[in-house]
């Protein structure tokens, strides 16, 4: 069973900073397309960034242009979402998910910015 496990959610105040990571040790991040999507209380999960497999484009949610940076480490088969400037409508569980041939998921990494 793939799994694919986040890190580096918190609790940070309205302008700080995170950023989080998302590891496996069971496929090659660099082969799929990989997205952070995120979910706030009561609503659906949303996109906020995808990095393409191989030659690596990324596009962004408007809502985080400017602000979220998302990349990949090849050696280390990390993938990363960088995030400044933080808001309260940042508050979300993030998710981290790689698509090819299959769809995996991982458990999600809570992220609260306080107002």
């Amino acid at each position: 069973q793939v799994q694919l496990v986040e890190s580096g959610g918190g609790l940070v105040p309205a302008g700080g900073s995170l950023r989080l990571s998302c590891t496996s040790y069971d496929i090659t991040f660099k082969d799929y397309g990989m997205s952070w999507y995120r979910q706030s209380a009561g609503q659906g999960r949303d996109l906020v960034a995808f990095i393409a497999r191989l030659d690596g484009d990324t596009t962004y949610a408007d809502s985080v242009k400017g602000r979220f940076t998302i990349f990949r480490d090849d050696a280390k088969n990390v993938l990363y979402l960088e995030m400044r400037n933080l808001t309260p409508e940042d508050t979300a569980m993030y998710y981290c998910q790689a698509s090819w041939d299959e769809v995996y998921w991982g458990r999600g990494t809570q992220v609260t910015v306080s107002s």
